[in-house]
């Protein structure tokens, strides 16, 4: 059985992935990029990359195609453009740049640490107003927040049943 970390470290091996200060440098160097976030819109509006995009990931395959509710015209035409995927940390971007390259996109690497990286790289984040979000309010959104039955159960002891 694979797990969500087995199908990360797959992709991994098929995808390139980017680092915050390599991307911060091309976008004030001018490069067009399309800045694809793909995490869930409460996240997104919370904070994210100024410039960026919302496609979630759980409808990215049909904003890419034709003829759905979903659609993105400018995604579904555009295979050639010079495409960077972004989530929180990095895991959800580089199984999307996966998906995006067997369908045909030739220029979509993922953003290696996500906008976690992004902010600890000390770079701009927005709201959903187009307001910044300053670098210690960015990390407590982007922390860990799991609650106690969202972890590993512990392995049973010897002796026990």
């Amino acid at each position: 059985m694979k797990r969500y970390t087995d199908l990360v470290a797959e992709a991994l091996t098929r995808v390139q992935e980017i680092q915050p200060w390599d991307l911060s440098r091309q976008l004030a160097a001018g490069r067009k990029l399309l800045l694809l976030d793909v995490r869930e819109p409460s996240e997104y509006d919370a904070l994210h990359i100024p410039g960026a995009i919302n496609v979630p990931r759980g409808v990215l395959e049909q904003t890419c195609e034709w003829d759905f509710d979903e659609t993105l015209p400018l995604l579904a035409a555009g295979r050639e453009l010079d495409i960077v995927v972004i989530c929180r940390s990095g895991y959800r971007s580089a199984l999307v740049a996966d998906v995006m390259q067997q369908m045909g996109y030739t220029s979509v690497v993922s953003l290696k640490s996500g906008v976690r990286g992004w902010n600890d790289y000390d770079q701009p984040l927005v709201d959903s107003a187009d307001q910044p979000v300053d670098g210690d309010t960015a990390e407590d959104i982007l922390g860990p927040h799991l609650r106690p039955d969202q972890r590993k159960p512990d392995q049973l002891k010897p002796g026990r049943h």
